[in-house]
Formats: structure tokens, C-alpha cells, sequence
């Protein structure tokens, strides 16, 4: 294996690990987000109805500007 082999390979190892964070990070704000109650979705501006709506989405599901 070659410099340039090596190199090339290191960022498909990191975008796999970024994007298994992401995954994770997203699973974990909707957690979040459920665990919420109605004063604290009224201080952060969120209905109860959207926060139910966002947290109920598929993992996969995220918003373009979320995504590595």
C-alpha cells in the first residue's frame, strides 16, 4: 500500500464514523425532545404537537442542513 492508498482510505473511514454520529446524535435529540415538558417546549418556542411529530420520524429522516 502506497502514501496516496492510505490516504485515500482515511476518509472513507471518517465519513462512515461521522455519519454514524449523526445518526446517533439525532436519535438522541429526539429522545431529548420527547422528554420535554409543556413549559419547556413553550420556552423553546415548539409545540407539543410539532415536538411529537419530530420526535416520532425515522432516524433517516433529518433535515438537509443535518447531514455531514
Amino acid at each position: 500500500m502506497t502514501a496516496i492508498d492510505r490516504t485515500y482510505a482515511r476518509p472513507a473511514r471518517t465519513s462512515v464514523l461521522k455519519t454514524l454520529k449523526a445518526v446517533y446524535d439525532t436519535w438522541q435529540q429526539r429522545q431529548a425532545l420527547k422528554s420535554l415538558d409543556a413549559a419547556a417546549l413553550e420556552d423553546i418556542g415548539v409545540s407539543a404537537r410539532a415536538a411529537q411529530s419530530e420526535a416520532s420520524k425515522p432516524i433517516w429522516d433529518v433535515p438537509q442542513t443535518w447531514r455531514c
